[in-house]
């Protein structure tokens, strides 16, 4: 299976923006959430047993007012181009990457993201990937589930050998997971609720549908804090992953309220 990782350059405002619209993160909290939460997600991937293709958005795909930062003295890139920005990430998360002589070397695969929507930018991937590239299946792997550990992705893997669409649920209504041995109409396959609508496009190309186990993704007040909760959880029993996010929670002062709610020591 190639598990695709879809990464947005880690840039103020872009990432996480709902987070700090309803909790007390900043956009530069926000940005060292999403540096860690990719660098876990990306590390599990690596791990599995298949092939990594990091997917980015690159300048012509972002909103206008996170595109590329021109500095208007010099007329030059102010360090902002957004493949450079991604492959620097990945090359701090990896040491696989980092080590690599050329880009050409290196275990994971980069390529631009193309389309106008998040759904068209998936579809046209998933898409090529099984039709143009002959690949047996493709797994989608949101960048914001550091709880996400090969077991769940080889697991995935082989649930696809039965399957022709495999589903990861996630907290409100999302997919942290989306996988196909067969092309769907993406459409409308990422609306709101994802978990339920990615179910019924897949349907109705009469799929077989099969379900991963269901994961927290930090993309949400309640998804980030039933992360924080099973961090806490899994360092309690001696079995902690997800390292480099719990790392940015503890700096962060991060923790669940008794209203369930985000707090920050």
């Amino acid at each position: 299976m190639i598990v695709v990782v879809s990464v947005d350059p880690p840039r103020p405002g872009l990432v996480l923006s709902s987070l700090v619209e309803s909790t007390p993160l900043t956009d530069t909290d926000a940005v060292a959430l999403y540096e860690a939460a990719v660098t876990d997600t990306l590390r599990a991937a690596e791990q599995s047993g298949g092939e990594v293709l990091l997917n980015y958005r690159d300048e012509d795909t972002l909103p206008a007012e996170f595109g590329d930062n021109i500095d208007t003295d010099t007329d030059t890139d102010a360090d902002t181009d957004a493949e450079a920005e991604i492959r620097t990430l990945a090359a701090d998360a990896l040491e696989s990457v980092a080590a690599a002589d050329s880009a050409d070397d290196a275990p994971v695969r980069f390529e631009r993201q193309v389309g106008s929507t998040h759904a068209a930018r998936i579809g046209n991937t998933v898409t090529h990937l099984l039709e143009r590239e002959g690949a047996d299946a493709v797994g989608v792997l949101e960048p914001t589930v550091p709880l996400v550990a090969r077991t769940e992705i080889d697991g995935a893997a082989m649930s696809l050998r039965r399957h022709d669409t495999v589903i990861g649920p996630s907290s409100n209504g999302r997919a942290y997971f989306a996988g196909f041995s067969e092309p769907i109409d993406f459409t409308d396959a990422y609306e709101t609720p994802a978990v339920s609508t990615l179910a019924t496009q897949a349907a109705a190309a009469d799929h077989r549908i099969g379900f991963a186990p269901m994961l927290p993704t930090i993309g949400t007040e309640a998804g980030l804090c039933a992360t924080l909760a099973m961090l806490e959880a899994r360092k309690q029993a001696g079995r902690l992953n997800a390292e480099a996010t719990a790392t940015v929670v503890s700096d962060l002062g991060l923790s669940v309220g008794d209203d369930e709610q985000l707090e920050r020591s």
